[in-house]
């Protein structure tokens, strides 16, 4: 039998930091760790780089880049293969991701999901775990760190090639993970996200799992694979989210695989930061109502009527924020506009309608995506 163990964010910021820099992995683990030895393969995701200087790149959103020697808590702890592809693994530019590969490497940790290039970042990694040839690709949705034909980045969703990427590897693994960085930060998961979700099991996929929600959420068994919709933060200490509970609360996802027989899927959950350092697994009766919580949150993914009325509830929640952002108010107009005020006094019906247009239609949105990323203006 294999056990595979994955976790989700790993950031050495705020209070863990001098804990990832002293390679302390006993106080950021706890009792984690004695999981993470008995596993034949631990997977995490690196929510930032590794940088030996700062060279921050412009972007909306917090930057993050902590030092290179934070790697030897995370070698300590015994994690054999960070995920890259996120939304944070570019913000310090191509030298900050070389660096980063450049010291994983030296410590004997695999990564995947980014690179030089997209053909590197979008490498399927195979690894042999206790005889089970395990594939592993990860991919995250296109925010400022995506990777281009001749473009240092992280490999991007793109439904269309993950599937041909797929079909084109699928003789050289017996068990396969996808690990997709998207969707919205404590929303899990939009009808669309459950959707490509479950596309990939239909397409190959054992095992889906969604980083970077940063909440509890969901899992179900489809077809012949499993999904988990968000499992929350492995070590990540964020000021804007020290009193949120749903941000220090997680699980690690274990997967047993033998051969001739189904995968089993158990969730072992945790609260992390919360006191810092670091993550300890949940006891008691917290963990109890954490299961609960968990219990519930799988069976509203399958419910499709609920899955609908959560993402409307969301979108009607944010509507005034993302208006603002898209029409690119400045702070005075974003305040002006968190009930929708500028949006009425500033704009026609007509003008909200053609960026409606520009939005939704897929020629126009793929035109601006292109104008953007190849710096047309």
């Amino acid at each position: 039998m294999t056990t595979l163990l994955i976790g989700a964010d790993l950031c050495p910021i705020g209070r863990n930091r001098p804990f990832f820099e002293a390679g302390d992995a006993e106080s950021l683990f706890h009792d984690l760790l004695p999981e993470f030895a008995a596993a034949d393969l631990v997977i995490a995701n690196l929510e930032c780089p590794l940088i030996a200087r700062s060279t921050p790149i412009l972007k909306t959103g917090p930057v993050f880049g902590e030092a290179s020697t934070c790697i030897q808590a995370i070698q300590r702890a015994g994690i054999d293969v960070l995920c890259l592809a996120n939304n944070h693994i570019l913000d310090h530019g191509p030298e900050g991701l070389q660096n980063t590969l450049e010291v994983c490497a030296k410590a004997g940790i695999d990564t995947v999901g980014a690179g030089p290039n997209l053909e590197a970042a979008r490498r399927i990694l195979v690894l042999e775990a206790a005889g089970c040839r395990v594939g592993i690709l990860a991919m995250a949705e296109h925010e400022f760190s995506i990777a281009g034909k001749n473009r240092w980045g992280a490999n991007p969703l793109d439904v269309m090639d993950c599937v041909r990427n797929i079909q084109s590897r699928k003789h050289d693994f017996d068990y396969l993970i996808v690990l997709l960085h998207g969707g919205d930060e404590f929303h899990v998961p939009s009808p669309r996200l459950r959707d490509t979700c479950r596309f990939l099991v239909e397409m190959g996929a054992d095992a889906v799992i969604v980083q970077h929600p940063h909440c509890l959420g969901g899992w179900e068994a489809y077809q012949d694979g499993y999904i988990v919709y968000g499992q929350g933060a492995l070590a990540m200490d964020e000021a804007i989210y020290q009193r949120s509970q749903s941000f220090h609360e997680g699980f690690l996802v274990k997967l047993e695989i033998e051969p001739g027989r189904p995968s089993k899927l158990q969730v072992i959950p945790f609260v992390q930061s919360e006191p810092v350092p670091g993550a300890r697994r949940l006891t008691g009766e917290r963990e109890r109502l954490f299961r609960l919580e968990l219990e519930g949150k799988s069976h509203q993914v399958q419910d499709d009527a609920a899955v609908e009325a959560a993402w409307l509830r969301f979108c009607q929640r944010e509507i005034h924020g993302y208006i603002s952002s898209m029409l690119g108010h400045n702070r005075v107009l974003s305040l002006l506009n968190r009930n929708g005020l500028a949006s009425r006094l500033l704009y026609s019906r007509i003008a909200l309608l053609r960026a409606k247009n520009i939005a939704c239609c897929e020629t126009h949105r793929e035109a601006i995506a292109t104008i953007f990323n190849q710096n047309l203006i």
